[in-house]
């Protein structure tokens, strides 16, 4: 039973493994509803595998992962997502033959009260314009507009967003920005995994820092600012 405490996400002790590999070693995370919060490290740290592991595309997963007090480490990822979780993965997977429109209307509904198309269109006014056109032609921030565009329609409150910045024209990270600003405005639940510091900066409620494997320090966005040199040590940034 969800209750204002019941965390969105809370993963205990998870361990994750691909084939042979042993990729996270024990990850404690929590994500309360309605928050805003950003993994953070280095490339190979684990945050990419801690949000599949959240949506079961792991090989072998262990330790508890909960969404909104439910215990899902033993389920399927279709039924995880019916628990209202939608994950845009770094790669998109737009339909390239399949128009803007078309590819917004692709995913089931997995929960009631999803986003109508002209409310996205609102918030997304490029994908208006483009939404007779193929999805291999839009450009790249288009796309990962599109990417997120279609887990809105689906229903889904908590929302894993990979990398969703990464070789993005100012511009466009500024509309992204503008989003999970609105997002969280909202009510939306969001846990992100990004390299880009200062797009995440301003949007996190708090950050975790995740090294090979395991979380290594917990911050507070009021924090951060008291924090630069280690985080500079940890991210290289």
């Amino acid at each position: 039973m969800s209750t204002a405490s019941t965390p969105a996400i809370q993963l205990k002790d998870v361990h994750t493994w691909y084939g042979e590999s042993h990729i996270l070693h024990g990850i404690n995370i929590d994500v309360m509803p309605g928050e805003v919060v950003t993994l953070l490290g280095r490339n190979g740290a684990g945050r990419t595998t801690t949000l599949r592991a959240i949506m079961g595309l792991v090989g072998k997963r262990t330790g508890s992962i909960q969404v909104n007090g439910q215990e899902t480490v033993r389920l399927a990822s279709h039924h995880i997502a019916r628990l209202g979780v939608g994950y845009c993965p770094e790669e998109r997977g737009i339909m390239t033959s399949l128009t803007c429109q078309e590819n917004l209307l692709l995913p089931p509904e997995v929960a009631a009260g999803g986003m109508g198309i002209d409310e996205i269109y609102g918030m997304f006014p490029n994908l208006l314009a483009r939404k007779n056109s193929p999805g291999g032609r839009l450009s790249g921030g288009e796309q990962q507009m599109l990417a997120v565009a279609r887990i809105l329609r689906t229903g889904a409150k908590i929302l894993l967003l990979d990398e969703i910045s990464e070789g993005l024209a100012p511009v466009i990270v500024q509309a992204l920005a503008r989003m999970i600003r609105e997002l969280r405005a909202r009510g939306f639940t969001v846990l992100m995994v990004e390299q880009n510091f200062r797009f995440a900066a301003p949007l996190a409620d708090r950050f975790y820092i995740v090294e090979r494997g395991l979380v290594v320090r917990e911050l507070s966005a009021a924090e951060l600012q008291d924090n630069t040199d280690m985080l500079r040590d940890y991210l290289g940034v």
